[in-house]
């Protein structure tokens, strides 16, 4: 049974690591991610992980699972800035407050498809010029939805989360195992 990882993110790839998970193929699909019109977060975030467990080609034996993690400020879905400027206006308007991170998780064996969706609220702090000018300066909002990752220096904003760490950095461990062991794939404790 070969492991297909449908995404190029090195985080999904290190935190499958720690389930002692590794793909034998990383296989990013290439689809069309812009959100319906009038398309909420939670079904924007499940749709997107589905179609990129489907966009994936796969033999037969191949278990595909893609993700995909969406940053919700109410009905606001905020995706991956395409600017310095853009970041900071997503984390100004996350400064302060609370908002949803959304990780779907669909895994795909044929045309068989299980899939899960976790939401995780986390709470910025009160971000100031300055902190706001030494997150931007670091580089790391880019390619991240809401144009932050947990993980890294923007850990220091964020006093308190409600829910799934790994699902904000971009996968739900917990929740990923048990869809691969349904799909038949074997995990950490399972190998001989």
């Amino acid at each position: 049974m070969r492991l297909i990882l449908g995404s190029g993110s090195p985080r999904r790839r290190d935190l499958l690591a720690q389930i002692g998970v590794v793909a034998a193929d990383i296989r990013p699909p290439d689809i069309d991610e812009t959100p319906r019109k009038a398309e909420l977060p939670r079904p924007y975030c499940i749709r997107m992980a589905r179609e990129k467990a489907f966009a994936v080609k796969a033999d037969e034996g191949e278990i595909v699972l893609s993700a995909d993690t969406t940053v919700a400020l109410g009905r606001r879905i905020l995706g991956k800035p395409e600017s310095a400027g853009e970041a900071a206006e997503f984390l100004l308007m996350l400064s302060g407050r609370r908002h949803r991170v959304i990780t779907a998780v669909a895994v795909r064996r044929g045309d068989r498809i299980w899939e899960r969706d976790v939401v995780t609220t986390v709470k910025f702090k009160q971000i100031s010029d300055e902190d706001l000018n030494a997150y931007l300066a670091t580089n790391d909002w880019q390619g991240k939805a809401g144009g932050y990752g947990i993980q890294g220096p923007a850990g220091a904003l964020i006093p308190w989360i409600q829910g799934s760490f790994s699902a904000v950095v971009g996968l739900p461990i917990c929740e990923t195992a048990g869809l691969l062991r349904a799909a038949g794939y074997p995990l950490y404790k399972d190998l001989p």
